[in-house]
This record gives C-alpha cells, sequence and structure tokens, in this order.
C-alpha cells in the first residue's frame, strides 16, 4: 500500500464522495475511482459502496477498519517527514504531546511558553485521552511525549517525575449531607452511587486506601474523562471519585469537591518511549521542561 493511495482513501471517507474528494485532491474522478479499485483488489475485500448518482459513498466494515489504520499510517508518516525537516537556522518541527486530565499540564503550558519565544515556528500538537489511550499513541510512535498520573507502568519508558501531586476525592453536588464534612473517610463511600475511572491501575490504588473490598462499591457508571461524569453528577446520578482541580468549580456551580482521608496524593510523570530516538524538536522541549522543573 502506497501512503499516497491511503491518503485518497481517507479523503473519500471523510467526503464521503468520490467527486468531492477528486476535487479536493485536484485529480480526475476517473484516476480516483481506479486507484481505490486497485487497493481493493490489493487488500482483496471491498472497501465502499457506492451510492448511485449523487448518494454518499459510504465504508464497509473493512473499510472502517482500514480508515482507522490509515489515519495512523498517514499521521506516523507525517510526524516522520516533519522530524527530518529540520533548519538549525530558523528551526521548526511539531511536537506531539498526549496526556490525560491533570491540572500538572500547566507545567508543559510553561515550557511551551518560554520555549516558543526562541522558537515560533515549532508546532504543538496536545491529545487528551486516559492513560491506556496515551499509551497506546505513544507506543505506536503517534506521540512524543505522554504524561501520566500515576500509578502506570514505567518498564518501557524513560520519564522524568514532576513536583505536582494530584489528590484523590469526591466530585459531589453541594446539597450532599456529605459536603458538610472537609475529608471523606472510606466508610463513607459505602452505599454511595459512585462514578469511577475505568482504568484498571486505579482500582488497585483505590482499594489500597479503601481498607476493604473495591468491588464492595456501588459503582453506577464509568469514565475515561471527567467532564461527562461531572454532568451525571450535577444531575444527582451519582459521586465521582477523581482528582482534583479537573472541573472547575468557581462561580456559579452545584459542584464542590472533598479530599480523601488519609490524603491519596498520586505523582504525576512526563515519559517517552525507549529506545526510540526523539526528534531535534523533541529533545529541545525536553532541555526546556527539565528546567521548568527545577525552577
Amino acid at each position: 500500500m502506497e501512503i499516497r493511495v491511503l491518503k485518497y482513501f481517507l479523503a473519500v471517507a471523510q467526503e464521503e464522495s468520490i467527486s468531492k474528494a477528486a476535487e479536493r485532491l485536484h485529480i480526475t474522478q476517473p484516476t480516483l475511482s481506479r486507484q481505490l479499485m486497485d487497493l481493493e483488489k490489493e487488500l482483496k475485500t471491498k472497501l465502499l459502496i457506492r451510492g448511485k448518482r449523487n448518494k454518499k459513498v459510504t465504508l464497509t466494515d473493512d473499510g472502517k477498519l482500514l480508515k482507522s489504520r490509515a489515519q495512523e499510517i498517514v499521521d506516523l508518516a507525517n510526524k516522520t517527514e516533519a522530524e527530518f525537516v529540520f533548519d538549525d537556522k530558523n528551526i521548526t518541527g511539531d511536537i506531539f504531546i498526549g496526556g490525560g486530565e491533570t491540572d500538572a499540564m500547566r507545567v508543559v503550558a510553561k515550557a511551551i511558553n518560554k520555549m516558543s519565544v526562541n522558537y515560533p515556528s515549532i508546532k504543538y500538537h496536545l491529545y487528551s485521552g486516559n492513560g491506556e489511550d496515551v499509551k497506546e499513541k505513544l507506543n505506536k510512535g503517534l506521540l512524543d511525549f505522554g504524561l501520566f498520573i500515576e500509578p502506570v507502568d514505567k518498564k518501557e519508558y524513560e520519564f522524568i517525575n514532576l513536583s505536582q501531586k494530584d489528590v484523590w476525592g469526591i466530585l459531589m453536588k453541594k446539597n450532599s449531607p456529605l459536603s458538610k464534612k472537609e475529608c471523606i473517610e472510606p466508610q463513607d463511600l459505602k452505599d454511595l452511587p459512585i462514578f469511577t475511572s475505568r482504568q484498571f491501575l486505579v482500582k488497585n490504588l483505590i482499594s489500597g486506601w479503601l481498607g476493604y473490598d473495591f468491588d464492595s462499591l456501588n459503582i453506577v457508571g464509568t469514565y475515561n474523562l471527567l467532564y461527562n461524569a461531572s454532568i451525571m453528577v450535577d444531575e444527582g446520578v451519582g459521586y465521582a471519585l477523581c482528582i482534583d482541580k479537573l472541573i472547575n468549580l468557581t462561580g456559579n456551580t452545584n459542584l464542590c469537591f472533598r479530599p480523601l482521608k488519609p490524603t491519596l496524593g498520586v505523582g504525576i510523570l512526563i515519559a517517552w518511549k525507549k529506545n526510540q530516538p526523539l526528534s531535534k524538536c523533541a529533545k529541545i522541549f525536553l532541555q526546556y521542561l527539565q528546567k521548568e522543573i527545577i525552577a
């Protein structure tokens, strides 16, 4: 498969039209149609369902799978190409950073802000996702760095520990009886309807703090990013077991946060893949980040 043809296929998938995709790609419709048919022959499967006349083109199940894989391949190819387009006199390039929800992203932002003064042509691409999502993209080479909230398996990575710590607690409505408490203790969680992170390692972390079986909690749902879970809390569906400073609780809000007691603080680290050379731009970023952490 040629990357050029994969780009053609992605254009058709996005436009849902061969004619519109051909116009966007500045090639003729017959040329594009022939390339797509050759791709189907190469893969020995049907990728597109071509509608009659002006009806849109839809993807088969194999087409949907190829769309996902093709996007990863094209993104990685673009990232690789950008790493070699490097001029020491006028440094340009791209840095790809993924991270879960944490206020520690401010350290990254401060490093980028200072770096941008000297390297204004470098672009920064941020990906938000939970730890598993970020780890997957980091392992595939689609990200240069991943920002992780402990616990995380670090054996495959080089990493820097940030000085910040996130604190676990409960997000609740202000009119909840528990809001009168300054801290939330293990016995307070019994029978509460709780939304919790779906990450497996979090379950082990919370189990150690509880002192009793995590599975005995009344888990009514899980989340990978907290915002939608906070809406469930706001609507009275339950409470969210989460870390602090992810939801804005200032101003006119019905929600509040109470930390766990004993305090359950977790470290933050930024990691990159072992034995995977960093681009020149990524190396420069790492220097600025280290300075920011020491400051």
